[in-house]
């Protein structure tokens, strides 16, 4: 996978997290709020990785 592939992945990562995690404050669901806040983590992570790979290429 590319940098730029893993940059990507991560973006769409944080930002369905962010929206899993609104809507589940909005409905009171903890556990799928806590879901999207792990996926943006994830998602920050995903984007770490592509940019090292950008440095490093």
């Amino acid at each position: 996978m590319s940098g730029e592939t893993d940059k990507t992945k991560g973006k769409l990562d944080q930002a369905v997290g962010k929206a899993k995690e609104k809507t589940g404050d909005a409905v009171d669901d903890h556990e799928l709020e806590n879901k999207g806040k792990a996926q943006q983590i994830k998602g920050h992570g995903e984007q770490a990785k592509g940019e090292l790979k950008d440095a490093v290429d």
